[in-house]
Formats: structure tokens, C-alpha cells, sequence
């Protein structure tokens, strides 16, 4: 059994480039930078940023072109693909990217208001958040012991 599965949460680098292909079906392109950062031997902070190639298509496509823009916190899922094609100069090109199965908004969700949006699979609409709960100011535990005993497993 093969795996091909990759998992990226980033920040967009550009704002998704939105084509359609000649059967009709919108594809949209962009990329997500992930920043990896550890201290070396010194004490020193280091930091590593990767660009991570990614493409929708279909509905998937048309929400994040729709909602994404550049600097937005995306966690994307997805499978790893390389395509080759011959450039004009007739040297041998290669790309990298993440073909995008399903995603979910960062935090500041679609609408730049708080939370993030719930994930976003193959359907045409994305999904509203829900509104959350009022703040109380304390909360109230009962004051009954809880008896080991009394749990069934």
C-alpha cells in the first residue's frame, strides 16, 4: 500500500491566480510559506522558510480564490504531484505541487472576522461559522463527590 499525503499549514505568499481550462473547470493557483525555527548550538535562533506550490480546481478553486488573499493563514491537504512540460528554449521544466483535496480557513476565517471557517471539502459554498457563546463570568461545578466506584468502566 502507497501513501501520498501532505499536510501544510501557511501563509499565502500571493494572492491566488484563478484560469479555467478549456473544459470549463476553474483552477486556482498559489503558494503557502511555512517558517520552521529551532536553536543551533550556540543559542542562536534560526529560522527556515519553505514555499509550497499548491492548485484546486473545481469548486474547490472558486472558494479560495474567492476568499483567499496574500498574508492569510491556510491549512491545506492534499496530494504531492510533479509535472514536466518543455519550456520554449527546449530545455525540460519540473514543478512541484500540492494538489489540493480539502482545506480550512486560517484564523480571521473568510470574512476577516475572527475564527477560522470549518473545513471546506468538495462543495461549492463555504460554510458560515458559527456564532459563539457568550463569556460567562464564572463557572458553576457541582459540589457532589464523585465516587470511583460509580463508574461503569
Amino acid at each position: 500500500m502507497y501513501l501520498n499525503k501532505a499536510l501544510v499549514y501557511g501563509n499565502l505568499t500571493r494572492d491566488p491566480e484563478i484560469k479555467a481550462l478549456p473544459s470549463g473547470t476553474q483552477v486556482t493557483s498559489f503558494a503557502l510559506a511555512t517558517t520552521r525555527t529551532w536553536k543551533n548550538k550556540d543559542g542562536q535562533k534560526q529560522e527556515d522558510t519553505q514555499f509550497h506550490n499548491c492548485v484546486a480546481f473545481g469548486p474547490l478553486a472558486k472558494t479560495i480564490g474567492q476568499y483567499m488573499k496574500k498574508g492569510r493563514g491556510m491549512f491545506v491537504e492534499g496530494r504531492i504531484q510533479t509535472r514536466s512540460w518543455d519550456a520554449p528554449d527546449g530545455q525540460k521544466k519540473y514543478r512541484t505541487e500540492i494538489v489540493v483535496e480539502g482545506f480550512q480557513f486560517g484564523p480571521g476565517g473568510p470574512g476577516g472576522t475572527g475564527g477560522g471557517a470549518p473545513a471546506v471539502g468538495g462543495s461549492s459554498q463555504p460554510e458560515q461559522a458559527e456564532p459563539s457563546a457568550p463569556v460567562l463570568d464564572t463557572i458553576q461545578y457541582p459540589q457532589e463527590d464523585i465516587n470511583p466506584d460509580d463508574i461503569p468502566f
